[in-house]
């Protein structure tokens, strides 16, 4: 039984040149099944110190997380640099399953499409709620200022009808003066 040599994170942190929380990190960030002994902790073989060294050459040539996400999901593609024109091609390692990844590029394009119709929904239905709600306070507001105009007017109004009713008596108070003086 030959048993595969097993480095600690401290060690593969050693080998890869990448620190040990970028390590944990790229273990949840991957998806990287890192074995672990009875008492819980990691343990590296020289497979999941390779898969570590084949993310470092997918971060050398440039690629996002996200783009690394792909490669590994998707064992079918290699990735090569030309250090001529320093571009990145994307190849199949086995030219029988294009069909394959063809079918899983477009899945994934048709659910990313669905994604964005239903988020552009969304997105039309909270224009069309601040819409209602920006009418219901516009609504509110001119309401609250037709009440102050009416308060307004039926003031106006009385100190119309007070001044009818001064001038009313200063009218009967002169009539009755000269009413007296001429009696």
């Amino acid at each position: 039984m030959s048993r595969e040599k097993k480095f600690t994170i401290s060690q593969a942190s050693e080998i890869t040149g990448y620190k040990t929380h970028v390590i944990r990190f790229y273990e949840k960030e991957f998806g990287l099944e890192i074995p672990r002994n009875k008492s819980g902790h990691r343990f590296f073989t020289y497979k999941e110190i390779e898969m570590l060294e084949y993310i470092k050459q997918l971060q050398e040539k440039g690629l996002s997380n996200n783009q690394i996400k792909l490669i590994l999901k998707s064992p079918e593609i290699i990735v090569e640099q030309d250090d001529h024109t320093k571009e990145l091609a994307v190849t199949r390692a086995h030219p029988a399953q294009t069909g394959s990844l063809e079918n899983q590029m477009k899945t994934q394009f048709d659910q990313f499409r669905e994604e964005l119709r239903s988020g552009l929904s969304g997105i039309s239905e909270n224009i069309r709620e601040l819409s209602d709600e920006i009418r219901a306070k516009d609504k509110d507001i001119l309401v609250c200022e037709n009440a102050k105009l009416k308060m307004d007017l039926k003031r106006k109004a009385y100190e119309v009808a007070e001044l009818k009713e001064q001038l009313r008596r200063e009218r009967s108070r002169k009539k009755s003066l000269f009413g007296n003086l001429f009696k």
